[in-house]
């Protein structure tokens, strides 16, 4: 018996190194005294006696039984050799008893090499084992800038506080994202209970994923296993079968397919063009326009307190006038996201909703749970740059509109001085501070922007500016409806201590959901659900669309008025852009001499213009409020970090 289990394996491993020959790979194990030297690390560590992946056991410490074995540690010689006995021998020991005694194996970037035991693996590799008991002394390597590098120090980490081997992944910062979806503080250790429940969530999993063809793909386990648990949370997974997750793979695919683009995200700068109105007789038999839609929109708070919700039920209230009969709305606010926000969207489904808009990025991930749940609703999230092609999201580039305010401010200040207060260090945020300060600069290039952040602890923004001397400020965009302040826009503090409005930027949520709907109606929305893009499609629109414009005061000056129209037109026109010619941030950083930036570059803009005093806060300086928010859309490198950790 043990004889035709040795002629098996050899014909796998003769099959394996054909098929290696034909592709032109190499056949034999990797040597790792072939791949690394004393120059390419750094120190040895002994990490004792550990489970082994078994996949990832992937090459022989010396070359000394390469050639007895392919690549698949399937053995290669005849089976009437001495090695074929020994082979046998521990097969037997195998399947009567089990083997017991640890193999020597040198581990290096997370992939391990024999020193002692290269039958043992294969004899249990040929009886598809999952893990090998053996001792272990990894190769520490030199940090270097590679990514591959990045990724293995990442990864030492974790293994310190968890003792998990078999968890990779392939992009830097998975590894600290993957501990804030389990649940885990950044630098708490895992305890024993919390080990044994991830191994058997991965390895359910993982046969989950490799019926799917998973293995054929250039991402690893841990890539799509952390990608579904943002979808489907890990407490959830802890008690699902392999059979369950097969379900849930085919139902969120395209997610694990996003992880192969380069540009997950695709970027709509300006609204579709209608289609040529349909006239004939066949052309209305065969339309595909939609009779009627319910519409739902979703906020975190309600109007009367929250200009962000006054704005987007603004625009809810465009959109039902203009199509009377056709469109009817409804509005659920005050909902708390991770608490009913799920339960919130399930409503409005129920309620008979077609399209649902969530208006703050705090609802991406119940609507993207939803999305993937509820295939036939529509549901869009109001925030920038979020990788999902299951869902939507919609933001408008007020920065184009920031710039002309800026400009204004430029004009009127006498003193070069101008007061900028921001809110959270977000995506698009940074764009409209420095397109706001280039504005100012551009007018008046002696212009200085003073920032501050409502969202800093323990800042006062008025008693700030008084001691500088700031009497012109661009403070938040809107009024909030329950508020009497005036301090909103661009505005003028006068020396009796009124303050005089000058002008606004404005979000004209109206134009975007009424082109968005109108899309739907007349059978124009091109669908994301069969399966053939896995990139997320995110509307980002402009000036031109009138998603986004600047109201202003009769008193501006004409000459001012006339300069904002003309660098208006410009911008709507593109034969202007914001951020082109030569860019230069704090302490005199050139970030380009010459061009336009693309698109990407102004979204993650993670610097401050020139003329631009203040700086982007970390996440420690937040108020608790701003923190959820920040570690979703951060743009600062620390935010960032915050993000996964």
């Amino acid at each position: 018996m043990n004889l035709e289990e040795y002629r098996k394996a050899s014909n796998q491993a003769r099959r394996y190194f054909r098929n290696c020959v034909a592709k032109g790979t190499y056949p034999y194990l990797q040597v790792l005294d072939d791949i690394v030297d004393s120059n390419d690390y750094i120190t040895t560590v002994d990490l004792g006696v550990v489970s082994i992946p078994a996949d990832q056991i992937v090459g022989t410490k010396t070359a000394g039984r390469k050639a007895a074995f392919a690549g698949n540690f399937m053995p290669l010689l005849d089976s009437e050799t001495e090695f074929a006995q020994k082979w046998e021998n521990l097969c037997a020991s195998h399947l009567e008893e089990g083997i017991r005694d640890p193999i020597l194996a040198y581990e290096y970037l997370n992939r391990f090499y024999v020193q002692e035991g290269n039958k043992r693996v294969s004899v249990l590799k040929y009886f598809d084992a999952v893990t090998v008991q053996g001792r272990v002394m990894r190769l520490v390597p030199r940090k270097t800038d590679s990514k591959e590098n990045k990724i293995y120090y990442e990864f030492m980490d974790f293994y310190q506080l968890s003792g998990v081997n078999y968890l990779y992944f392939s992009e830097e910062g998975r590894f600290a994202e993957f501990v804030k979806q389990v649940g885990k503080k950044p630098g708490e250790k895992w305890n024993t209970e919390e080990c044994s429940l991830l191994f058997s969530v991965y390895q359910r999993f993982k046969e989950a994923f490799h019926t799917k063809g998973g293995d054929k793909l250039p991402i690893t386990v841990g890539d799509a296993l952390l990608a579904y648990i943002k979808i489907y949370t890990y407490a959830e997974t802890l008690n699902h079968s392999v059979n369950e997750f097969k379900q849930d793979l085919d139902k969120i695919w395209i997610e694990i397919m996003a992880l192969l683009e380069e540009e997950v995200v695709e970027l709509s700068m300006e609204p579709e063009k209608p289609a040529p109105t349909k006239s004939s007789i066949l052309d209305k038999l065969f339309s595909n326009e939609v009779l009627s839609l319910k519409v739902g929109f979703i906020h975190e708070k309600d109007a009367t307190h929250s200009a962000w919700t006054y704005a987007h039920e603004f625009g809810r209230n465009q959109l039902e006038s203009t199509f009377p009969g056709r469109v009817t709305t409804v509005c659920y606010d005050n909902v708390r996201a991770g608490i009913d926000d799920e339960q919130t969207i399930e409503q409005a489904i129920a309620d008979g909703c077609d399209v649902i808009f969530t208006t703050t990025p705090k609802l991406m991930s119940a609507s993207l749970k939803m999305a993937v749940k509820h295939p036939e609703v529509k549901v869009l999230n109001c925030s920038l740059n979020m990788p999902h092609p299951y869902i939507r999201t919609y933001y408008g580039r007020i920065h184009e509109a920031k710039f002309l305010v800026g400009a204004i401010a430029g004009a009127m200040a006498d003193d070069n001085k101008i007061g900028y207060v921001a809110t959270y260090p977000t995506f698009g945020m940074t764009a409209g501070i420095n397109a706001f300060a280039l504005g100012a600069k551009m007018v008046n290039p002696r212009a200085q922007i003073y920032l501050e952040w409502t969202a800093v602890k323990g800042v006062d923004v008025d008693e700030d500016f008084r001691r500088l001397g700031v009497h012109l400020v661009s403070s938040q965009d809107m009024r909030i409806p329950s508020s009497s302040s005036k301090k909103y826009g661009l505005y003028q503090i006068l020396e009796n201590g009124e303050y005089q409005d000058i002008a606004m930027p404005f979000w004209q949520w109206g134009e975007f959901y009424v082109k968005i709907i109108k899309s739907i109606l007349d059978g124009n929305w091109e669908s994301d659900d069969q399966g053939t893009d896995a990139r997320a499609l995110n509307y980002w629109w402009g000036l031109s669309s009138g998603a986004v414009d600047v109201l202003y005061s009769r008193s501006l000056a004409p000459e001012t008025r006339r300069l904002v129209e003309l660098l208006r037109q410009g911008i709507c026109s593109k034969n202007f852009e914001v951020f082109s010619g030569k860019l230069t941030a704090q302490g005199g950083k050139v970030i380009q001499e010459n061009g336009t930036l693309t698109p990407e570059q102004v979204i993650h803009m993670d610097w401050l213009a020139e003329n631009v005093v203040g700086e982007i806060p970390s996440l420690e300086q937040l108020i608790p409020e701003a923190r959820a928010l920040v570690k979703l859309q951060g743009v600062n490198k620390q935010d960032i970090a915050a993000r996964i950790l």
